[in-house]
C-alpha cells in the first residue's frame, strides 16, 4: 500500500493524492492549482502518474481547486469511475464547465493578441475545453449518501462522512485490504466551521490509523460569526451612507448561498437600509443556488425550517439574479445603493473584475472580502493594502474602503482542526496538506500522539500495518 501527493502540497490548491492499493489506483481529489501566473502554469505539468491508470477518483467537494482537474484527467487518458456524493455531482458538472469557459475565453483573448503581433506559431490552446468537460460527466458513476459504506473494489470500501464545509462535502473514509493485512485511511477533505447557516456541521469522523488533513487555517482563528454578520450590515450602512456601491467578491459555492441567507435576515430584521437592492451577478453561482434547492437533506434544522414553511430562504424583495451578459453590463450604471457579489472570491476571473474596474477607485464605494485570498491573487494583493491594482491591464488606484470580515470562512479555524484531529483518536500517522507552510508548521507544533508529515509534491510513502487478518 502506498500513496503520493500530487496537490496541495506545502501549499493551498491543487488537491491531489494518489493511493495504491489491492492492485488499484485510487486519487482522492484532483484539483486545479489558483493563485499567481506560476500555479496556473504548474496545471499544465504532468500529474506525476499515468492517468490512463487510475481506476476510480473519489471526489471530496465541488471546489474548483479539488474537482478543476478532472476534465484534464480525462484529456489525458482516464477511463476509470468518478465517485462522490449526489450534491457534488450536480455542483461539479457547472464547475467544471465554468471552468472549461474561462479557458477557452482566455486562450481565445490570448490568441488575439498573438495574432496582433504575428506570432502565429505560438497560438495556445486551453487548458481544456467544454468538450472535454461534458466527456468528464461520463464518467461519473456512483453517487453515495453520507454514512454509507460502499465496496469500491475489491479490498477497498468508502464511506462519506459530512464534513460540513459546502453542499455535499465530505471526508472520506477508506478501509484497505491487501495481502492479508488491513489499514483504515480518513482524509479530511476542506471541513466547516460550526455554527454557520444552511449546512449541517461537521460529522464526528471515525477512528482511523492514518489521517490526510487540511491545514488552511492551522495557525489561526477565525473571528467569531454573529458579529461579522452585523460587521457586514455595518458596511452595507456606512456605504450607502457615502453614496457607493458595496461590491462583494464570493465564491459561487456555499459563500454566495450563505450571503443571500444572511442579506435576507438582515432585511427582514431591518438591519440595513429599507429598499437594498442586492444582484447576485454570476451565472455559476446562480446554478448553485438552484441545485441548494435540491438538497434540503444537506441543511440544517434553521434552513430546514424555511422549507416546512414553504419559504425560499435565497430570495427576497430587492434580489436580482442576472444571468445574462448584458444585464451584467448594465449594473455599471448603478452609482450607489447596490450590494454587487460576483465571482471570483480570489479576483481571478468571472464578472468581479469588471466591476472592481469600476469602483475600486471610487473613495464612496466598498470592497467587502468575506473568503481566503491565496498568494498572489488579485484579492491577496487588495487585501495586503496595495495602493494600485492592475485589472485587464490598466492601472487603478484603490481608493474604496477595504473590508476583510473573517468570520463567513467555510474553512474550521485552528481550534475547530484540532477538535477534529483529536477526535480521530490515536493514530500511527498525520500528513498535513492544503495549507500555507507556515500554517502547517505552526499547526503540526500542536499535534500529539503521531507521526506528523508535511508532504512535498510528488513524495511517496510505504502506508504502515495496522493489523494482520486471521
Amino acid at each position: 500500500m502506498k500513496i503520493s501527493f500530487h496537490g496541495a502540497a506545502q501549499g493551498v490548491t491543487g488537491s491531489c493524492h494518489l493511493l495504491e492499493v489491492a492492485g488499484k489506483k485510487l486519487l482522492v481529489d484532483c484539483g486545479l492549482f489558483q493563485g499567481g501566473r506560476e500555479l496556473d502554469e504548474e496545471n499544465l505539468t504532468p500529474f506525476g502518474f499515468d492517468p490512463a491508470k487510475i481506476d476510480f477518483v473519489l471526489i471530496t467537494h465541488a471546489h474548483l481547486d479539488h474537482c478543476g482537474r478532472l476534465p484534464l484527467l480525462v484529456k489525458q487518458g482516464f477511463t476509470g469511475e468518478v465517485i462522490t456524493t449526489s450534491a457534488t455531482r450536480e455542483l461539479t458538472r457547472i464547475i467544471i464547465l465554468d471552468s472549461a469557459g474561462l479557458n477557452e475565453q482566455e486562450a481565445e483573448w490570448k490568441n488575439r493578441k498573438l495574432l496582433r503581433k504575428g506570432h502565429t506559431d505560438d497560438l495556445v490552446e486551453p487548458l481544456y475545453s467544454t468538450e472535454d468537460a461534458l466527456h468528464t460527466l461520463d464518467y461519473f458513476g456512483r453517487s453515495v449518501n453520507y454514512d454509507q459504506s460502499i465496496k469500491v473494489a475489491e479490498g477497498i470500501r468508502a464511506t462519506f462522512i459530512d464534513a460540513g464545509h459546502i453542499l455535499g462535502s465530505a471526508s472520506i473514509f477508506l478501509e484497505l485490504e491487501e495481502n492479508g493485512q488491513r489499514l483504515s485511511i480518513l482524509f479530511s477533505g476542506d471541513l466547516g466551521c460550526k455554527g454557520h447557516a444552511i449546512i449541517r456541521d461537521p460529522s464526528k469522523p471515525p477512528k482511523a490509523d492514518i489521517v490526510v488533513m487540511e491545514t488552511t487555517y492551522g495557525d489561526r482563528q477565525h473571528k467569531q460569526l454573529i458579529p461579522s454578520v452585523n460587521e457586514l450590515f455595518d458596511a452595507v450602512t456606512e456605504t450607502f451612507k457615502r453614496g457607493g456601491n458595496v461590491i462583494i467578491p464570493t465564491f459561487a459555492l456555499e459563500r454566495a448561498q450563505e450571503l443571500l441567507y444572511y442579506l435576507r435576515q438582515g432585511i427582514d430584521h431591518q438591519n440595513m437600509p429599507r429598499g437594498t437592492q442586492v444582484f447576485l451577478d454570476s451565472p455559476m453561482a446562480i446554478s448553485a443556488t438552484e441545485i441548494f434547492n435540491r438538497h434540503p437533506e444537506c441543511y440544517d434544522q434553521e434552513a430546514q425550517e424555511y422549507f416546512r414553511n414553504r419559504s425560499d430562504p435565497f430570495s427576497f424583495p430587492g434580489l436580482h439574479f442576472t444571468r445574462d451578459t448584458m444585464e451584467s453590463m448594465a449594473l455599471n450604471q448603478i452609482s450607489s445603493g447596490a450590494i454587487i457579489m460576483a465571482g471570483s472570491g480570489m479576483c481571478t476571473g468571472g464578472r468581479i473584475r469588471h466591476h472592481l474596474k469600476r469602483n475600486i477607485w471610487r473613495s464612496k464605494s466598498s470592497i467587502v472580502f468575506v473568503g481566503y485570498a491565496a498568494p498572489n491573487t488579485l484579492a491577496r494583493h487588495i487585501v495586503d493594502g496595495a495602493k494600485t491594482v492592475r485589472i485587464f491591464g490598466e492601472e487603478f488606484a484603490v481608493k474604496a474602503k477595504i473590508y476583510t470580515i473573517g468570520g463567513f470562512s467555510a474553512h474550521a479555524g485552528q481550534d475547530e482542526l484540532l477538535d477534529w484531529y483529536y477526535s480521530v483518536g490515536h493514530h500511527q500517522r498525520t500528513f498535513l496538506v492544503h495549507g500555507e507552510l507556515k500554517s502547517m508548521q505552526t499547526f503540526a507544533g500542536l499535534l500529539k500522539n503521531s507521526e506528523v508529515i508535511m508532504p512535498e509534491m510528488g513524495s511517496e510513502y510505504e502506508l504502515g500495518v495496522s493489523k494482520n487478518v486471521n
